[in-house]
């Protein structure tokens, strides 16, 4: 333990007490790098990626043969389906001969499956246990972007449901347009001249990285309920996206080498292999994510930890830089503000700005509109906003009252003091207004 906290503390003074601004643009960025690293790495052994990565496994198995059904229910409908096998290979290639099998054997489970005879309630419950899986993903997304507020019903559903019906219909025609493209008697041609034909072939080579790059730079801009910059989700993409296609290399090694795993567990290794990949993959698949989540918050690099607790001085300095800010747009017709840009402008953790907003909204002084991203608006007149109502609202916001304060006994001198402290902000305050402070600005 002692040299793994010699290490750690080696890093931090390496990679934190560095003055970027005195570092060149070379070496900032290169420090930048190794700080995103570092932290994507440290969360990842500190555990929780790993619990949110068994649990999407736990739910996969349960939701894979309804979620294929629905997908190849309406690949049938425009009649593509048989591109659905293809794809469920190629996820379970690192398995080798038994990725053939287990797939064989999915795809006899979701042929058997008749849709149409399901009726209404089996089919209601086909589709809500595939859009109970993209909850549990959504769920692990926005753990990971400090988002406390998932979609409402309406706006999941609806969401949901478009990517199951029309997402599997563009994915396979865009992969039947690259075979039809590639089998023409241009490109045959082509192929035949050099050094033409050696690019034709190293970028079909290629193409099975960009297609996963992209479908996981899709993921990171829609699954979290919150809105991730193309540039940031597309450098998570290309991570993720490259650490799947090799880890897939490396455990298709590992497969090949483990027939002591068969010999082992017989029939079940197949099983057990099959659960490791997955889990594999939606842990890569949330590594990713942290990744985009650091780089579109860079200001988090800064700091030794991610976590901050914040006291109650700190609340209050946020809660009314906050109601300042949004106040100061509305009373000047600007642009509301964002949680982006508060969170650029305040340089703050945007987990512990999420929190001081919730009081803001749960005590009535702020709402969020409706748009992607949402802004945020006074919900009050800040003419009536007393600056001392403020404060006081924010102050008892997690206060409640239980048996336990009322037994304790109320010391006179105590009492005077917290007394004396209430009068004395009254005083100092008086009947301030919030709109008193955008006035003097």
């Amino acid at each position: 333990m002692d040299i793994f906290k010699r290490i750690d503390g080696f890093l931090i003074r390496h990679l934190w007490m560095i003055d970027l601004e005195g570092a060149g643009r070379l070496r900032s960025l290169l420090i930048k790098v190794l700080r995103l690293f570092y932290i994507a790495i440290k969360e990842l052994l500190e555990g929780e990626l790993n619990l949110r990565a068994m649990s999407l496994v736990y739910t996969t198995i349960l939701s894979l043969v309804p979620l294929l059904a629905v997908s190849f229910s309406v690949l049938k409908a425009f009649g593509v389906y048989n591109q659905l096998e293809p794809i469920l290979l190629n996820f379970l290639a690192p398995l080798g001969d038994k990725g053939y099998e287990l797939t064989d054997k999915i795809m006899r489970f979701v042929e058997n499956i008749k849709v149409g005879v399901l009726g209404s309630v089996g089919l209601a419950l086909l589709i809500y246990t595939v859009v109970s899986l993209i909850k549990k993903i959504e769920d692990a997304f926005n753990f990971i972007w400090r988002i406390k507020n998932p979609r409402s019903f309406a706006r999941r559903f609806s969401d949901y449901m478009s990517v199951l019906l029309i997402g599997p219909v563009l994915i396979f025609s865009a992969m039947g347009l690259t075979a039809s493209i590639m089998s023409t008697s241009l490109m045959k041609n082509l192929t035949s001249i050099e050094p033409i034909g050696s690019m034709i072939f190293y970028a079909g080579k290629l193409i099975p990285y960009l297609l996963v790059c992209a479908a996981f730079t899709f993921i990171y801009i829609f699954i979290p309920n919150t809105k991730v910059r193309f540039r940031s989700a597309l450098v998570g993409g290309l991570f993720g996206g490259i650490l799947w296609e090799t880890s897939g290399w490396a455990f298709a090694s590992f497969v090949v080498s483990s027939t002591k795993y068969t010999a082992i567990y017989s029939g079940f290794a197949i099983l057990i292999l099959f659960f490791i990949w997955i889990y594999i993959s939606w842990l890569i698949l949330l590594i990713g994510a942290q990744i985009s989540f650091y780089h579109q918050y860079p200001n988090l690099l800064t700091m030794k930890s991610p976590s901050v607790t914040a006291g109650n001085r700190l609340k209050e300095k946020l809660a009314l830089s906050i109601i300042y800010l949004i106040g100061l747009h509305h009373y000047e017709n600007r642009k509301p503000w964002s949680l982006d840009d508060l969170v650029s402008y305040l340089r703050v953790p945007v987990e512990l700005l999420v929190d001081v907003m919730e009081i803001l909204k749960k005590r009535s002084f702020i709402a969020e509109t409706s748009d992607e991203p949402p802004l945020y608006l006074p919900l009050r007149d800040i003419d009536t906003i007393k600056l001392k109502d403020f404060f006081r609202s924010i102050r008892e916001t997690e206060e409640t009252v239980t048996p336990m304060e009322q037994q304790i006994p109320k010391i006179e001198e105590v009492e005077k003091v917290l007394s004396e402290i209430d009068r004395a902000m009254e005083t100092a305050l008086g009947e301030r207004t919030v709109s008193s402070l955008l006035r003097k600005s």
